[in-house]
């Protein structure tokens, strides 16, 4: 992102700097040259237009939400802006289609409850760290729609339940795709997972996915999984 050579990813953190505001962190990835940029700096001009787009897109379908958000040319191949994607095109979708809350709050989805799920994403989601811990961003993401949509949080019984539930499954499609990481498969994968799991428990009905064809095949960094992967031509 500074110089342009390789990135490095080590297997313990290392003190670093980063390269635009300065700040003094402890960081994974960094290049041969020593640049690091910390997740917010990394994140900011994509995650503006991420924002923009989930908030004022007119589309019912998540699938063509997420798409067109994969168009911005300053979206990284691979990163956790994709997590704020996946649940962003989701509540979105959701938004669109006049969905309302059947919690205590009640209510329609809105603008709010998409930025609520980015707020909830952002405790979560981190750079590189689907290869550090195993968990990649886009599960709480999508953790967090469906407990926004059941009312969920700590002590709740059934919200709960179907909150992680829905985060094993979508972490299911995900670890499927893996070898190596490509987060737009994960997103699209996740995506599908979701709608099949909120028409099942919550009788929420969205549009499937039509049949997706990847256009970022010779952007991959570590190389394309192609006929492995279900997106590829």
């Amino acid at each position: 992102m500074v110089c342009g050579e390789k990135l490095q990813y080590h297997e313990k953190a290392v003190d670093v700097s980063c390269a635009y505001c300065k700040k003094s962190d402890s960081g994974h990835i960094v290049c041969p040259n020593g640049h690091y940029v910390c997740e917010q700096c990394h994140n900011r001009d994509a995650m503006r237009v991420i924002e923009d787009i989930m908030l004022t897109t007119d589309l019912q379908n998540p699938f063509a939400i997420a798409e067109l958000a994969f168009t911005f040319p300053g979206l990284p191949m691979l990163g956790c802006p994709h997590a704020y994607i996946a649940g962003g095109a989701l509540m979105a979708a959701l938004k669109n289609s006049g969905m309302t809350l059947d919690t205590s709050a009640g209510g329609s989805i809105g603008s709010e409850e998409i930025r609520e799920v980015f707020k909830r994403t952002r405790k979560q989601a981190h750079g590189g760290y689907c290869g550090l811990t195993g968990v990649c961003g886009i599960a709480p993401a999508l953790g967090a729609c469906v407990s926004i949509l059941t009312g969920s949080k700590c002590g709740t019984d059934k919200e709960q339940r179907l909150t992680m539930e829905a985060v094993s499954k979508v972490t299911g499609a995900i670890t499927d795709l893996t070898g190596p990481s490509c987060c737009k498969a994960y997103a699209r994968a996740s995506l599908a997972v979701m709608v099949d799991f909120l028409k099942e428990n919550l009788n929420i009905k969205l549009p499937r996915a039509a049949d997706i064809i990847c256009r970022f095949i010779d952007k991959h960094p570590h190389g394309c999984r192609r006929g492995a992967c279900p997106y590829y031509n």
